[in-house]
């Protein structure tokens, strides 16, 4: 089986392609993964001891059942983060760091696979670095990067990516039923949108920033055209008024969100692990954008166009980046994007 994450690839007899991922019906393995970089992984059986660097990781592998093969996580979900089916699961697995695990602390894990959320350039590997790929194979595990938040290669204007990595972790833990299960339910929500919105046109749709409070707010971070939130604002129906940055991220001036006088802004608040605590963080980012000299006159704040969704959700890629979707599109377009669709 091989499920790829490079254009052009193929399956043996009995393959199908779906999401960007080539897979084979006819056998379970062995699977063959390739990166964004043509880094190949081949998966002999499914592994039993997986190590996640984040959340985002950690959430799909949890939504495919397969909560009970993750020994530890790094930059771990804060309490009420996870979707109330897989919370109780989630709150079990080890934390192995507050960022990334540590290089000793990972390859001395006993992990048979680690599922890297960041791309390959060393900046999120906690103390000392991340491993080599030498060193991973010498320790026996396996290395495979989420190809949606860590090849931030071209524009994002789908969940494509998404969906693939989800088809990806499937056909290596076995799971590709369940993988295809939370793809479809996926599409069903993208497709009522798109349904819902028809094709508009550019000039409809409504300038968009997404305000990361987190980041801070002396000088905003801009999420840019590489990034899954941009995606998540264009299939939303809006339009990202950082859509010209080619990046994921970028620190810009506020005299830029002002030039550009979004129609909407999102508080993109992380979880706090509370329902009081996020309302508490809220209204703190709409208190600075209400008082703030720079951004008190910006036409989203005068017209209180300013929406409450969490960060994770919309910029971490994951299953429910399509439920974030629905919740833009509705608050955006009421009319065509009503509460049943």
């Amino acid at each position: 089986m091989l499920a790829s994450g490079c254009a052009g690839s193929t399956a043996g007899t009995g393959g199908e392609r779906t999401a960007g991922v080539t897979v084979s019906r006819t056998a379970a393995f062995p699977v063959k993964v390739v990166d964004c970089q043509g880094r190949s992984t081949t998966f002999g059986a499914a592994p039993g001891r997986i190590v996640t660097s984040n959340a985002a990781a950690l959430e799909m592998l949890l939504e495919l059942g397969v909560g009970d093969r993750v020994i530890g996580t790094g930059f771990p979900p804060g309490a009420g983060y996870l979707p109330a089916g897989v919370a109780e699961q989630g709150a079990k697995i080890p934390v192995l760091g507050s960022a990334v695990p540590a290089k000793e602390r990972l390859l001395g894990s006993g992990a048979d696979l680690y599922i890297d959320s960041f791309a390959s350039t060393g900046a999120m590997g906690g103390t000392g670095g991340p491993p080599s790929e030498q060193e991973f194979a010498a320790a026996g595990i396996k290395h495979v990067y989420l190809l949606s938040t860590a090849c931030a290669k071209s524009t994002k204007t789908d969940l494509a990516e998404v969906e693939q990595d989800i088809k990806r972790l499937g056909a290596v833990t076995g799971t590709l039923p369940e993988a295809d299960r939370l793809v479809a339910a996926m599409d069903g929500t993208l497709n009522k949108v798109a349904t819902a919105l028809g094709r508009l046109q550019g000039e409809r749709r409504p300038g968009y920033f997404f305000f990361d409070y987190d980041a801070g707010t002396k000088q905003p971070m801009a999420v840019c055209n590489r990034q899954i939130a941009h995606a998540v604002i264009t299939l939303a129906g809006a339009r990202n008024v950082f859509a010209d940055c080619d990046a994921d991220f970028k620190a810009v001036g506020w005299e830029d969100v002002v030039a550009r006088n979004p129609d909407w802004i999102q508080l993109g608040v992380r979880h706090r692990g509370s329902e009081d605590a996020d309302r508490r963080a809220f209204d703190e980012a709409e208190q600075f954008l209400r008082t703030n000299p720079v951004t008190r006159e910006l036409s989203a704040v005068r017209q209180g166009h300013l929406l409450r969704i969490g960060s994770e959700v919309t910029t971490v890629a994951g299953v429910r980046n399509a439920d974030t979707v629905q919740q833009i599109a509705r608050a955006l377009h009421p009319d065509p994007v009503k509460d049943g669709q």
